[in-house]
């Protein structure tokens, strides 16, 4: 068994209590607040494929861009707010650029915290980790929200009588339900996952061929203007609707678990970008074209966001196409929420494990093999904030703290390229040299100052919160390099 400085206990540094045994404490013979985080033989089995990973970072994306944003991002907008989406989808792929490198060559759970924190230290490491985990929960919450909706107006669609008040209820039936799911192991997660992800994708891909034709060739009126608020107003909805893309980085948190993490990674996280920047961009314009932004943009005054995709759906194909449209925002919101909890509680996994969040968290459920504490600590504060029905500020403070980590993300590849340590040995090397990292770095904060005041405020707020837990719980931890 691993031990560590005199008077530390055993919990904080690492050997067999992760499996859950109780921490034994060494009776202290002198004072010392360093802590030195080792890693442990346990690992999380890597049971997840190419198409798993995919299946993570689509199935989460997928989600609030399509079945969720348009009635917003059309108010704010106009008919570009397809060009927002499309301005959040290359600062993703400027992000998942550099995390493929970092994630070749640090294949662990964690993600953008592990590579942080390897190259920036505790103290960003710790802010990272903890801002990682809160920010999964905003988005998971916020994509719970958007299954209560779709949950009603499938009844509704079925016949069967259901009022708004049922949002709420359903969405923390839905918060618990996913956490109980992960904890009885990973495969059930990702098998659902793929399942629901393939499911969605075939919808997809046949609604928005439809809605392209119907746009091309048509009776559908062109708009006036395209750009009709502002060039302004474009940013302000990329910054909102970010948090669609928050998918990509998900992927590098479940790295532990990938297989074949040299070739799958980059693929895994590249890939879902471009996919789904895609059909984000096709949907808004089909949107837009169909119904019109004043029509969606009405919609959403009347507190209607799902509703205004399946006017869409209805306008194109009649009962059918609402009907495909609210399964298939079930189907993403789904996925989308249970592809975050899986990765929040991997965020908390791994900050545990390096003792900047208290070691029993990591602890592994021995029938499961799964981080059974993590998933309570991720899926309990889900789903209280799910219970309070916010959307839109919940969606724009998890984008505030993935910015901050896409930046410094961006910023650590940087750092390790400039000072390599001897165990850096990508299998993925970005193209370009500093110069995609660097415009990563500065379009992740760029995005920020576009973001509302409230947001900011509360981001802000957030990051304090963690530097203060720095200072009191985790100063004196000392990070072991990659072996």
């Amino acid at each position: 068994m691993t031990t560590g400085p005199p008077g530390t206990p055993d919990d904080l540094v690492g050997g067999e209590n992760v499996a859950g045994e109780e921490p034994v404490v060494t009776p202290p013979t002198e004072v010392t607040p360093d802590v030195t985080a080792v890693d442990e033989d346990v690992e999380l089995e890597r049971s997840i494929g190419l198409i798993g990973g995919l299946a993570i970072g689509i199935g989460t994306m997928i989600g609030a861009g399509i079945f969720v944003f348009p009635g917003l991002a059309a108010a704010a907008a106009g008919p570009a707010a397809s060009l927002s989406f499309a301005i959040g989808g290359v600062v993703a792929l400027l992000v998942a650029l550099p995390a493929s490198e970092l994630a070749t060559a640090m294949p662990r759970s964690g993600g953008g915290y592990y590579f942080i924190s390897r190259a920036m230290g505790t103290l960003a490491g710790t802010v990272v980790g903890i801002s990682l985990w809160f920010g999964l929960v905003f988005a998971t919450a916020f994509y719970l929200v958007g299954f209560g909706f779709y949950a009603v107006d499938l009844l509704r669609e079925l016949g069967v009588p259901a009022g708004v008040t049922l949002v709420v209820p359903l969405a923390v039936l839905g918060g618990v339900a996913f956490t109980m799911l992960n904890v009885t192991g990973t495969e059930n997660a990702a098998t659902l996952q793929n399942g629901i992800v393939a499911l969605l994708m075939g919808l997809l891909v046949v609604f928005l061929a439809i809605g392209s034709v119907e746009v091309v060739f048509g009776d559908v009126q062109p708009r006036e203007r395209f750009v009709p608020y502002g060039t302004v107003p474009v940013f302000t909805t990329a910054a909102l609707v970010f948090t669609s893309y928050l998918g990509f980085a998900q992927v590098a948190t479940v790295a532990g678990e990938i297989r074949q993490p040299a070739r799958n990674l980059p693929r895994a996280m590249v890939g879902s970008v471009l996919i789904v920047t895609v059909m984000y961009v096709l949907a808004i314009l089909v949107a837009t074209s169909v119904l019109g932004p004043d029509e969606l943009a009405r919609l959403d005054d009347a507190g209607m966001l799902e509703t205004a995709m399946v006017e869409v759906g209805r306008s194109l194909l009649g009962p059918v196409g609402a009907f495909a449209i609210v399964f298939g925002g079930l189907l993403a919101t789904v996925s989308s929420a249970n592809a975050s909890i899986l990765s929040s509680s991997r965020a908390i996994y791994a900050t545990s494990r390096d003792a900047l969040l208290p070691r029993w968290a990591s602890r592994i459920n021995l029938a499961y093999g799964t981080p059974h504490v993590a998933l309570g600590m991720a899926g309990g504060p889900v789903i209280v904030l799910a219970a309070t029905g916010q959307v839109e500020i919940l969606a724009e403070v998890a984008s505030f703290l993935h910015l901050v980590m896409y930046g410094l993300i961006c910023v650590s590849l940087l750092l390790l390229r400039r000072n390599p340590p001897g165990w850096y040995d990508p299998a993925f090397v970005v193209p370009g040299g500093p110069i995609v990292p660097v415009l990563g770095a500065v379009a992740s904060f760029g995005l920020i100052l576009f973001m509302q005041p409230l947001s900011q405020v509360l981001g802000l707020g957030f990051i304090a919160v963690t530097i203060g837990w720095y200072l009191y719980y985790a100063r004196g931890v000392s990070l072991k390099g990659v072996p």
